[in-house]
Parts: C-alpha cells; structure tokens; sequence
C-alpha cells in the first residue's frame, strides 16, 4: 500500500484512472484512544461502519478489543482478530448464524428483540448436555430518535408490557442479562441518550429483574459542512448522569457501539472531473459508490481541489456532482463549494467519508473499483483538535 503527504501529491503522482480511497489510519486511532480513555465501560467498534483492514488494524493498535457484529460474514471476518470479543447484536438473525456464531466462534453475546429470537438463540446454542449458561443476552427496546440524522426505531425494538415480560424471559436462561437500544444514526444532541436511559430505567422498575449489562448503543456522531453535533464529552456525560440514576449502577456492565466517531474522519474518497456543464460536475464516483448518502440522504461532505493551486482571490461557487452511472438519481445536490475555475480533468478531495461509504458502495454499470493508498496528512474536518487532547470535545 502506497503512502503520501496529501492527495495532492497521491495526484501528482499517479494520476489515477479510477477513484482512489484514502485511509488516515492515524485519525482512527486517535477516537479510539479518546473513547477508551472517556467511556466508562467496553467500546465495541460497530463493524458495519466500516472493515478496511487498515482502519481495523489502528483500531486493535489503540487497544479496541469489542466489536459489534451484524451477520455471519462480519463474524468470520472479525474472528481473526487477536483476542477480539464479539457481539452479535441484530435483533434478527437465521438459526444458521447463531449456531455457527456460538459453536464455530465463541460468540456468546446476542441481542434480541421478542420471544421467538429467544427461543432461536435458546435452541441453537443447547448441546447434548442442555441448554447454554454462558450467554449474555441483551433485550432491545424501541426508543424515540431525538435530532437523529437516520432514525432507526421503526425496524427493530420492543417496548412496555412486552418489553417487560421479555426480560423476565431472557433472564431466566440468560448468564447475563443486558438492555440495549440504539437512538439513531449521526444523532446531534445528548437528549436521546437521557430519554434512553429514562425508558431503561423505567422497564427495569417494571420487569423487576436484575440487569447485568447496558449496551448505550451507536448514534455518536462526527462532523459534516453542514452538521455540527454537540461535543462528544457531553454525550458521555449525559450517559454517565443516566446511568448514575439507576438502582443497577453500581452491578452493572456498560458498553457503547461507535461506528461513525471513530472512522468518518479517517477516510477521502480521490474523484477525477470528467465533465463541467455550467456548476455541474460530472465525477468517476457517486451515488452508488461511495457517496451514497450524499445522494439518497443529502448529506454534504467538505470537497477540495488538489490537482492544481489556484490563486487565493479566487471565489468558492456551489456546485452540483453527478456520479458516473447512468441513472439520473446518481445526482450529490450539495451544494459543495468549489474554485470557479474547475475543469474536465481536475481531480477533487471528498472528505469524511469513513462511516458506510465503503461499506454501501457497489459496482452498478461497472463502476464501483477503487484503487487505495494511505494520508498522512489530518482529515479535512475533525473533532479531534490533536493526537490526544481533542479540545473540541471538551468545549
């Protein structure tokens, strides 16, 4: 894997034909050693954020040994990590999956949504000798999503009575029990997280069981043009409070699922400009590439020329990108901000696309190949002011 400065020099060097991903392993590795250091409790990296081996392997380097599996191939994948422990934490899964998880890879940590995923997991884990006693099963609730960017309630969650009666379930084949919840992708604010815990809080008074376990779940954000979340330290702190409230405080094992905060920043996807039609630019990468959530979510990712410099007095206009499929929905709306002199053949800096732009991509039309290198230069926007003392969280 080839090493550089900066895009621009990757540029000035191999003028690629294709799209080029570029990992910033260091910018990784810099918010797992700040979620170890702040979060009282297991940091389990949300592996569907993003697998590239060089984003893992700084992850495992700043000591992230718990990670939060959605499915089989995750697991495989995932079990070649030294020492990893995984948590097998879909609500839903094929009986299939949970026999090879528990026999084939030890995983004994699943969350679960209603009566009939336990009776799955009950079965699929039994023996000759009977069922398992080393199980850390954790029930899901539905919880409201507050200024959350992707609401995820809707699909999966249990709540009130059935809630209840659930963990009274769970607790009586469970080595441990836990309470899970998730309140959304790229949430903004705090208040999900205190609105969470209440509901927790809540449910434990009504099932009156003892809770072993507290996974908080995902929804940690990073930062985007037009997204500028809470400093992560107060999310922490209104999980801390939270949980503090709780009669299960001082027995209680908590855990945290972060995707996004921890590889948003470390990733840039390298585009060429194949085409300009007025404040359109046609690009080798979009909608059904990495750029996904630009297209089908609008989201704004901060964009820079680096093939050539341009004079400090000239203006950043908005312009429109179009992917290179030919669907018309392979459109990025933006608007990115851009040098007024971009032309067919400049190549662009899209940054901040660590969180599910790998993941999502795929190869419609053809495209969907990226060539790969590694920055050593900072993501082009961050929360992390430096190597180990993020003041902009702090604030």
């Amino acid at each position: 894997m080839e090493r550089y400065n900066s895009a621009a020099e990757l540029v000035a060097a191999r003028k690629p034909e294709r799209p080029v991903l570029c990992a910033r392993p260091h910018a990784a590795g810099r918010a797992a050693r700040w979620f170890l250091e702040n979060f009282e409790g297991d940091v389990a990296y949300a592996y569907k954020a993003n697998s590239s081996v060089f984003l893992i392997g700084a992850l495992f380097g700043a000591g992230i040994r718990h990670f939060d599996v959605a499915s089989l191939p995750e697991i495989e994948d995932a079990a070649t990590i030294p020492g990893a422990n995984l948590h097998f934490m879909h609500p839903v899964k094929s009986r299939e999956a949970i026999r090879r998880a528990y026999h084939e890879h030890g995983v004994r940590s699943f969350a679960l949504d209603s009566e009939d995923e336990l009776r799955k997991i009950v079965e699929e884990t039994s023996d000759s000798s009977g069922p398992a006693r080393d199980l850390a099963l954790f029930v899901r609730i539905a919880v409201p999503a507050i200024n959350s960017r992707i609401p995820l309630e809707r699909k999966f969650g249990t709540g009130g009575q059935l809630a209840a009666r659930l963990l009274v379930e769970a607790r009586q084949v469970a080595g441990d029990l836990g309470i899970t919840f998730h309140v959304g992708s790229q949430t903004m604010t705090p208040d999900a997280y205190v609105n969470a815990l209440g509901e927790v809080q809540r449910l434990i008074g009504m099932a009156g069981v003892v809770v072993d376990r507290l996974d908080v779940g995902g929804g940690f954000p990073s930062v985007y043009p037009n997204m500028q979340p809470a400093p992560l330290a107060r999310f922490l702190s209104a999980i801390e409070e939270g949980v503090d409230k709780m009669p299960v405080r001082d027995n209680v094992r908590l855990m945290c699922e972060p995707g996004r905060a921890l590889v948003a920043e470390a990733e840039s996807v390298v585009v060429r400009v194949e085409a300009r039609r007025g404040n359109d630019l046609f690009i080798n990468d979009g909608g059904y590439g990495i750029l996904f959530d630009a297209a089908h979510l609008g989201w704004i990712y901060p964009a820079r020329l680096v093939s050539r410099d341009v004079g400090p007095s000239e203006p950043l206009v908005p312009f429109e990108l179009w992917g290179p499929t030919c669907d018309s929905i392979d459109h990025m709306k933006g608007p990115f901000l851009l040098p007024a002199s971009i032309r067919e053949g400049d190549y662009l800096e899209i940054g901040n696309v660590g969180a599910y732009g790998r993941a999502i991509a795929g190869d419609f039309n053809g495209y969907g190949r990226y060539e790969e290198a590694i920055l050593d230069d900072e993501p082009m926007m961050t929360l992390y002011a430096d190597a180990e003392t993020p003041a902009a969280l702090l604030r």
